[in-house]
């Protein structure tokens, strides 16, 4: 059940992204607003504070986020003392799921992983995710996804963003983990 918990972590981190959004509304007395329009490079989010709630528990974490736009990002997941126990590396393309307590990675497709995950996850809602550039605004973001019947909501705390700033982007290699299937993970 141990390593379940640190799975949740993993799964967690993946399903920070989607159309799951919860909308602020806007009351009728407001100026429509322009969409968004990304005019930086790299991107900085950290100490994001994310609550993860499934089923059975509910757990703290902190969260970096670092972005090369429309290139690469990596999601940092560390939920006590600043260790990084589960990381995020995707790309447009794919996604890989580090779950550094048991040494184990998952490597998928968007559309693998939406074949097992409402709402659909997709490149561009992560990246405004962790850009802070949601149309629910750079303060708060909320996401409820649904896999057999485990349900995952996350309420993420965005720390204010760097943008244009140098990163340490650094990717895990891959040959110091156990590869796996993502189907364990998703279950």
């Amino acid at each position: 059940m141990k390593g379940r918990k640190y799975i949740l972590w993993i799964l967690c981190a993946a399903f920070l992204t989607g159309c799951g959004v919860q909308k602020r509304v806007k009351s009728s007395t407001e100026d429509e607003q322009p969409p968004v329009v990304s005019t930086w490079h790299t991107c900085l989010i950290q100490g994001a504070k994310a609550v993860i709630s499934t089923n059975e528990e509910r757990i703290s974490a902190t969260v970096t986020m670092q972005t090369v736009h429309d290139s690469l990002l990596i999601i940092s997941i560390m939920p006590m003392m600043g260790i990084e126990m589960a990381r995020i590396e995707a790309t447009p393309t794919e996604m890989i799921a580090f779950d550094k307590m048991n040494g184990q990675y998952a490597q998928t497709t968007y559309e693998e992983l939406n074949r097992r995950v409402t709402p659909s996850v997709t490149w561009q809602t992560l990246q405004q995710l962790c850009s802070a550039e949601l149309p629910t605004g750079d303060q708060k973001a909320r996401i409820v996804y649904h896999l057999a019947e485990e349900k995952l909501d996350i309420d993420l705390t965005y720390t204010p963003r760097k943008t244009d700033v140098p990163l340490r982007m650094n990717r895990l290699r891959t040959d110091k983990y156990k590869k796996i299937d993502i189907s364990k993970w998703l279950r």
